[in-house]
């Protein structure tokens, strides 16, 4: 998924940006999911991870290792014990180029709407799943939810400023817990898209 890029200083956040051979070894739908899961969820086993996502282990064992060949995913030894093979994430998010899009390699080309096709997907269904478990949280979660939307009108250079910003300011909230479990503290999925629409 494209993520702003690490604030200064912040040195915890590993974030890879996409090339063509990189872009070809994760723009697979269960290779995605797989690594949104593990940097979502934490280390997991295939096997935990197959009975997550309703594949079969021989899958996800099969497409992890084509993650850990092109560095997205890594062995947690400190989890493993005897054969039982855990994996983490080596990423907290992936930067995408445009330039993706204009390569002179069709499969790139290709896999690069893959990708962002993919990537608008697993946002519907995230938000799908929140709308359709919403009542099991309590009310002062429920009202930190947010679907809104706006229509402005601006220029190129303004619409990437915005989206600048908004990237800053999330970025700024990153590490205000770091650490920090507690019954007062959630995972926040925050999806932002911009772009234009034809008016004719």
């Amino acid at each position: 998924m494209p993520e702003p890029e690490p604030s200064p200083g912040s040195e915890r956040h590993t974030y890879r940006p996409l090339d063509p051979r990189s872009l070809r070894g994760l723009a697979h739908p269960l290779r995605m999911r797989l690594l949104t899961t593990l940097r979502h969820d934490g280390p997991a086993t295939a096997s935990q991870l197959a009975d997550k996502l309703g594949e079969s282990s021989g899958a996800t064992s099969y497409h992890l290792r084509q993650l850990a060949a092109h560095g997205f995913v890594e062995d947690d030894p400190e989890r493993g014990k005897g054969r039982e093979r855990w994996w983490k994430s080596s990423v907290d998010g992936t930067g995408f180029s445009d330039s993706l899009f204009s390569d002179p390699d069709p499969a790139v080309r290709g896999a690069a709407d893959l990708f962002i096709h993919e990537v608008a997907t697993m946002h519907t269904q995230e938000v799908g799943t929140w709308l359709g478990t919403a009542r099991e949280w309590p009310e002062k979660w429920r009202r930190t939810s947010d679907l809104s939307d706006w229509t402005l009108r601006l220029t190129p250079a303004q619409a990437g400023e915005l989206n600048e910003k908004i990237h800053e300011l999330i970025e700024s909230y990153r590490d205000l817990a770091p650490d920090t479990r507690t019954e007062d503290t959630a995972q926040i999925r925050m999806h932002l898209h911009a772009f234009p629409r034809s008016t004719d």
